[in-house]
């Protein structure tokens, strides 16, 4: 768990970098819109792209951290014991859903590449967002099923 741990946390790093490059991207385009008039060309391309890669990058910290939203309305009432085995059943589909947008974003980048599919200002290769997002989602499903063969204990014990 230590090792998915730490790649989590690397890919959280690397969300943050992206969102800092794009926080400087629409300031830098705001001050040259507002002050001489004229706009950075692709902004809202990279802007994009970024985000999207971003925000695939937080998901592994986002499962190891039980960050996802749960709807406890049901199952409020029932005892521990069924809580834990619905939470374990709940990471196994999550790591499901991971490994079917692992292999889906492979695809897609796999045809973009081979399509030689490009962003319309910039000329940006889009399968290069694609690969950015295939390994945090296999890591993803990778913490999903670990969590649900092995419980969530040493996830909140490598937090604390």
């Amino acid at each position: 768990m230590r090792i998915l741990q730490s790649l989590s946390q690397l890919c959280a790093i690397l969300a943050g970098l992206l969102l800092t490059i794009i926080t400087l991207i629409t300031c830098g385009n705001l001050i040259l819109r507002n002050t001489t008039g004229d706009s950075m060309a692709g902004a809202f391309e990279m802007t994009a792209m970024a985000t999207g890669a971003a925000i695939a990058l937080f998901m592994p910290l986002a499962q190891i951290r039980q960050g996802h939203i749960i709807v406890d309305f049901f199952t409020a009432n029932v005892s521990d014991a069924t809580n834990a085995a619905l939470d374990r059943l709940g990471a196994l589909v999550l790591a499901l859903v991971f490994m079917l947008l692992a292999w889906r974003t492979t695809l897609g980048g796999l045809s973009a590449f081979h399509a030689n599919s490009q962003t319309m200002l910039l000329g940006f290769p889009e399968w290069i967002v694609y690969a950015c997002m295939v390994p945090p989602f296999a890591l993803s499903a990778l913490v999903g099923l670990q969590q649900s063969f092995f419980g969530f204990e040493n996830s909140a014990e490598q937090q604390a």
